[in-house]
Parts: C-alpha cells; sequence; structure tokens
C-alpha cells in the first residue's frame, strides 16, 4: 500500500503535472518552472505513488501523457484556480506578486503592445515575467486550457464563456518595393499585380483576404506565408504587393513604401480575450487594465516611427468598448 494519501497533493504537484504535459519534457517543465530536472522527476515520481499510474510514457524523442494524466489534468487546471482564489487577498497588490503572465499574440500585436506593456506592468510588479505564444487563428481552448491569460487578436475565438474587449481599429494599406514598381493606382493594377498575403495555421486566411473574396475581388497569390514577418523577404526585389494592416508600416515592413488599397476595404478592428473565470480575479483585472492603458502610447510610438502618407495618420483610434461575450 502507498505511503501517500490525498492530503500530500498540493498545488506545487498540480501545477507540475500541467507544465510537464503541456511541454511534453521534464527538461523544458524544469525551465519553465525555474527548478532541476532532478526536482521535477522527484515530484513526478511522489505524484504517480499518490495516484497509482506512471502518468507519462516515451513518445519519440518526448513524453507522452497517459489517459489518466490527462483526465488529471482537467481536475488540476480547475483546482488550481480555486486555490488561487482561496488565497487572493481582498485588495490586489502588484508590488507583492510574483507570476508569469502567458499572453497569446501574432508578430503585429507582439511588436506593437506587448514590449511597451511588459515594462509598464514591472514598473509596478518587478517580480512579474511575460512569457508570449503565437496564436495563430485563436481558438476557445487557449483559454478554456489555460494556454494564455489573454490572446489579443483581430478575431476573438466563439464562445458563451469567452470575454472580449475593443482595444483600437486599424486601416488596410498596399505594401511594395518602390525600387521595382509604383503602387497600384488602379483597380485594375491592383488585380494584375501578384500577391503575398499570410495564412495562420491551420490554413486560416486574414479577414481582408476573405472579405474582399466574398465581394468577388479576385488576386492572384503567389506566396502565402504564416506570419507577418516573413512577407518583407518576398516583396523586396520583386514587384509583388501585399494588403496588410497599416501599423506594420512602424516595425516589419518599415522599409517598404504603403498605399492607399484601390478596393474598398472594412476595418481591421483589434481585441483584449480573455476566459469567464478570470473575469473578478484581482490579478487578471489588474492586467487587463495595465494593457488598456498602454495602447494610446503605443500606438503614438508606432504613427512616430511612420513617414506621414498625405499628412493623415494611418492607424484609427477608437473609443474602448464594453466588455462583451464572444459568442456569436
Amino acid at each position: 500500500m502507498s505511503q501517500f494519501d490525498h492530503l500530500d497533493i498540493d498545488g506545487h504537484l498540480l501545477q507540475l503535472l500541467l507544465a510537464v504535459i503541456e511541454e511534453g519534457s521534464i527538461t523544458h517543465a524544469a525551465q519553465r518552472l525555474g527548478v532541476t530536472q532532478s526536482a521535477v522527476s522527484h515530484l513526478l515520481d511522489k505524484l504517480r505513488a499518490i495516484v497509482g499510474d506512471p502518468l507519462f510514457v516515451k513518445s519519440g524523442r518526448g513524453i507522452a501523457p497517459t489517459a489518466r494524466a490527462q483526465a488529471l489534468a482537467l481536475r488540476a487546471r480547475t483546482l488550481i484556480e480555486e486555490l488561487r482564489s482561496f488565497s487572493s487577498a481582498a485588495e490586489f497588490d502588484p508590488a507583492r506578486l510574483s507570476a508569469v503572465v502567458t499572453v497569446a499574440a501574432n508578430d503585429l500585436q507582439r511588436d506593437l503592445l506587448l514590449p511597451s506593456f511588459l515594462r509598464y506592468v514591472r514598473a509596478q510588479a518587478p517580480n512579474l515575467s511575460l512569457r508570449v505564444i503565437v496564436s495563430g487563428a485563436p481558438t476557445a481552448e487557449l483559454l478554456r486550457d489555460e494556454q494564455c491569460q489573454l490572446v489579443i487578436t483581430p478575431r476573438p475565438p466563439e464562445g458563451t464563456d469567452i470575454l472580449q474587449k475593443r482595444l483600437f481599429e486599424d486601416t488596410y494599406r498596399v505594401f511594395y518595393d518602390a525600387g521595382q514598381r509604383g503602387a497600384p493606382a488602379t483597380v485594375e493594377d491592383y488585380l494584375a499585380a501578384d500577391h503575398v498575403t499570410v495564412v495562420h495555421d491551420p490554413r486560416r486566411a486574414l479577414d481582408i483576404d476573405e472579405v474582399l473574396a466574398e465581394r468577388g475581388v479576385r488576386r492572384r497569390f503567389v506566396a502565402q506565408v504564416p506570419g507577418f514577418a516573413g512577407v518583407g523577404p518576398f516583396l523586396r526585389g520583386s514587384t509583388m504587393i501585399a494588403t496588410l494592416p497599416s501599423l506594420l508600416r512602424a516595425y516589419m515592413l518599415r522599409d517598404f513604401a504603403a498605399a492607399p488599397v484601390p478596393v474598398e476595404c472594412p476595418p481591421m478592428p483589434m481585441f483584449m480575450v480573455w476566459h469567464l473565470r478570470h473575469q473578478t480575479d484581482p490579478m487578471q483585472r489588474w492586467l487587463r487594465q495595465q494593457l488598456e492603458i498602454v495602447v494610446a502610447p503605443a500606438l503614438a510610438a508606432a504613427e512616430a516611427h511612420m513617414p506621414v502618407i498625405g499628412g493623415v495618420a494611418r492607424t484609427r483610434r477608437v473609443a474602448l468598448g464594453g466588455e462583451t461575450s464572444s459568442a456569436r
């Protein structure tokens, strides 16, 4: 009979189980938790003895959770959240916070908002660190499974348990290499050009590409890349063009010319998205407030990096909207 009982399980063991499952590696889990591999192995052995299951088996070069481990992980996430709520003080003090905050974002949102966000929150919470993961075409499971605390995206995932708030709007521009071609001045020029675009995994086109296709605007895409950072190398030295958010002019596409799109385009909204379970959590509410605060300065800094086009700013800011569910 095991010398352990259920009272030997604590939040650290639950957190370790989730880390190993999510990382698929004891080494990576140890790095994420800031402990040694031997400490992770020792605690895993303890948890195995308590639950009577091996929990992980070898799979290729990594490890994979057993069915029992996957079932325990679902309960572990709920228990950790309950422990967090149980220990939360009535008033939240950022100076005492020690945590890793995970935000899902693509390279546009990452470069635009998150450096300013991190500097701002660390000025108040010096023991906070930020982990950024690629959102791609974000799903509700990113938040339901607590792979991250916040998602920044123009397309919030759907779900009655998923909440969202609009941060700002951007407009679209045509990007091109001015040394190789001029801006497409007419719809005919635009449609005759070779186009580059971004397709997020798994095969999720940009909103603007879907909208134009629905309107019957048929373009010839000769290159599709998984992120905005991959567009520039295809434009450079070629006559290809790309229809993308104007804010990319501040960073990744700074070296390229940008012109108005010769067809009507809707604006691109940007949302902050979170799970209902975190709606009233003091730390989560504070993080959302800080992200809202840095939006205006981050947009101003981006515009300062962009040459003025016709004397008109490219980013249209909007009043922050109320919190809404993402169910549609």
